[in-house]
């Protein structure tokens, strides 16, 4: 037996980076996949080991059905490593009405002890494009027995909220442990090209008192000095300046100083109104994208008050390197070539 290539329900067939890739889930992986979730059946909400009579009857009867659904309950893909499937999951328990759905994942059983934050990290970036960019659900999340502490960091580093914690849920070796329920909420954010008509809100988060605390430079900005200082970097070939909105709203900036060498300084900001929502790492991520695709960087930069502790938590997360810390100021690289 051999399922379809793509879900009805997707315009992408294949969702990948780098070496890794989601494919709709491939029947002949039903074995190995049983494997593994019989090796892990700890964790998951499985009574029993699996067969093969009934991981057969179930992928012929249940899965190959989803393939052709115009809102499947679940969509699930066979996760590869260059080509080889190192897992499965995908979204479960999908909610169109309020378009929200669970994360599925499990990995072959032996990466588990090694490479357990890469694969995963890896995974959630992909299942991401599934949930937001091709289906535009509003919220995935992961349910989890309290088991396994390693994968809350690694949900926090992907810009998940513990949003909830669900005391002696689920009864397990006859004691009773907690369910930890992480989300991620679709933030739709976009960045364009900064223009002169920006100048005014620019001009507002950058005067803002809340904006200075973090500033480089402390002194009052006036408009006047700000509208030139603004009409220059807009129109530099040496920088490229986004502004970030989410539904057409502008909610903050991202500017690239890029010197002749090819190394860049960023400076990033949001409006207060939008802190604490995630935003500032989702900035970071897309901004460091699209500058990429215009500009051939060997470098990319950061200075940091040390005093801002959100901003160090993003650089870290983004894996840039601490290079020095100077007068209250950390700054972060990330090398390119």
């Amino acid at each position: 037996m051999e399922f379809p290539k793509r879900y009805k329900v997707l315009e992408k067939k294949i969702f990948s980076k780098d070496i890794f890739s989601l494919i709709p889930i491939r029947f002949e992986d039903r074995i190995t996949i049983m494997q593994w979730r019989n090796e892990q059946i700890y964790h998951l909400r499985q009574n029993q080991p699996l067969t093969l009579e009934n991981q057969k009857s179930y992928f012929k009867n249940i899965v190959s059905k989803l393939f052709e659904q115009d809102q499947p309950n679940q969509i699930l893909f066979s996760f590869l490593e260059n080509g080889e499937c190192i897992g499965y999951g995908g979204l479960v328990h999908i909610n169109w009405i309020d378009k929200n759905a669970e994360i599925s994942f499990i990995m072959q059983t032996n990466l588990e002890q090694n490479r357990f934050d890469e694969i995963w990290s890896e995974y959630l970036n992909l299942v991401e494009k599934v949930a937001f960019s091709d289906l535009k659900l509003h919220k995935i999340f992961t349910y989890a027995f309290d088991l396994r502490p390693k994968l809350y960091s690694i949900l926090s580093k992907s810009g998940y909220t513990e949003e909830a914690r669900l005391k002696e849920h689920c009864l397990f070796n006859e004691n009773y442990i907690d369910v930890l329920i992480h989300s991620k909420i679709n933030h739709s954010l976009t960045l364009r090209l900064a223009s002169l008509e920006d100048v005014n809100i620019t001009y507002d988060w950058a005067s803002n008192k809340i904006v200075r605390q973090y500033a480089i430079q402390k002194e009052e900005i006036y408009f006047a000095n700000h509208k030139n200082w603004f009409s220059n970097k807009i129109t530099a070939a040496d920088c490229i300046y986004f502004i970030a909105e989410v539904n057409n709203t502008p909610i903050g900036s991202i500017r690239f100083d890029i010197n002749n060498i090819k190394e860049a300084l960023l400076s990033f900001l949001l409006d207060p109104q939008f802190h604490g929502k995630g935003y500032g790492k989702i900035i970071l991520e897309k901004g460091i994208e699209e500058v990429l695709k215009l500009k051939e960087l060997s470098k990319i930069i950061g200075v940091v008050s040390i005093e801002n502790i959100p901003s160090l938590k993003t650089f870290k997360s983004l894996e840039f390197q601490q290079v020095s810390e100077i007068d209250a100021y950390i700054t972060y690289e990330k090398k390119y070539k």
